[in-house]
Formats: structure tokens, sequence, C-alpha cells
């Protein structure tokens, strides 16, 4: 039996690098971004969405905004850890067409077997790089990270997360890759088609 878990998606960013659009709202076969991350994580007791209240597919999403609207992940984190209770929290970023229900089921998994020493489990990509929104994290640790950073808007997301103990899980499926530009939304569209 996996753990009980909460899911925080951050979703307020200003979609800079694609002309100020709702990047969340973009399509990607027949779902929203957004859509597909919810999906994925249908398992979870509580999903948080932080950013702008948007319609989805999946019904029970709770909605909250970052102090300031806009102030960055870290501050997406702080206002989502108001509203989750479970012991292991997830993150996600909501720009991730191929997250399926199995990386999630990987990430929770990875951290119940490492131990309570372990504070996160973090997707890595395939070029080795580390993906602090796609990870499970004990929402303690979570808290008290938070807490000594001290102000969080405007806060890179690696000064919240790069301390805690954590276990790298291969992304062997490729679900780490994310839509930040024009050309990696074409291509995830040419990936859900082809």
């Amino acid at each position: 039996m996996t753990t009980p878990y909460d899911v925080i998606v951050p979703a307020g960013g200003a979609g800079r690098r694609l002309g100020g659009v709702d990047k969340p709202g973009l399509l990607v076969g027949e779902s929203t971004l957004l859509d597909r991350v919810l999906a994925a994580c249908v398992g979870a007791r509580t999903t948080v969405v932080v950013g702008p209240v948007r319609p989805t597919a999946r019904v029970g999403v709770r909605w909250t905004r970052e102090r300031p609207p806009g102030g960055g992940p870290v501050a997406a984190v702080a206002a989502g850890l108001d509203l989750v209770t479970a012991e292991v929290v997830l993150l996600f970023a909501a720009d991730l067409p191929f997250l399926d229900r199995r990386t999630v089921d990987r990430l929770v998994a990875a951290l119940d077997d490492a131990g309570a020493s372990v504070e996160a489990a973090v997707l890595v990509d395939a070029g080795g790089r580390d993906q602090p929104l796609a990870a499970a994290y004990r929402t303690a640790a979570l808290r008290s990270a938070l807490v000594g950073l001290g102000d969080p808007a405007g806060r890179p997301l690696w000064r919240l997360v790069g301390g805690l103990a954590g276990v790298r899980v291969a992304d062997t499926d490729n679900v780490a890759y994310d839509c930040d530009t024009w050309e990696d939304l074409e291509q995830a569209r040419e990936r859900e088609g082809g």
C-alpha cells in the first residue's frame, strides 16, 4: 500500500517565454497541461493548485494563490503547504504533459523505501538534472526548510529544497519533459500524436 500523500501544483507563473499566455491552459492532445498533471495525481488525498482558478476536468481541486501573486515557486509551495495535511507531499509543475500515475507512485515508493531520514525523492531527467518540481517530499521537512528561508517571494526553488536529504529517481519514461517554449509545446503535441 502506498503512503497517503497530497499534491501541490504551482500554476501561477506568467508564461513569459510563451508571450504571457496561460501555459497550464494550453492543450496537448485533448487535455490541458494542467488537466494532464491532475489526472496523474488522482491518488492524492488533497490536490492543491496554486494559481488563478481555471476550469479543470478534475473535481475536488483546492485552489489558492501565492503571496504575492506571481511570487514564484517557493511562494507557491508556501501557499500550498497551508492546505495539505499528509506526511508526504508531491510537487509537480503544471506543464508536465507526460506525467503519469506510475511515476507518481514510483516517487512515493522511493521516499517510503528510503526510510524516515530521507526527506525527498526527486525525479532525475535523462540529462542527469534533478527536477524538484517532479518530486515527493516529507511535508515536515518542507515546512522546516521554509521557516529557515524567510520571505519566500522571489526565491529560487533550490534554496528551499537543495539542503534536503534526498534520493534520486531515474526518469525512465521521460515524463519530466516540460513545456517552457512554443517549440517544447509543439514537440509534446507531436509526441502525443505519434
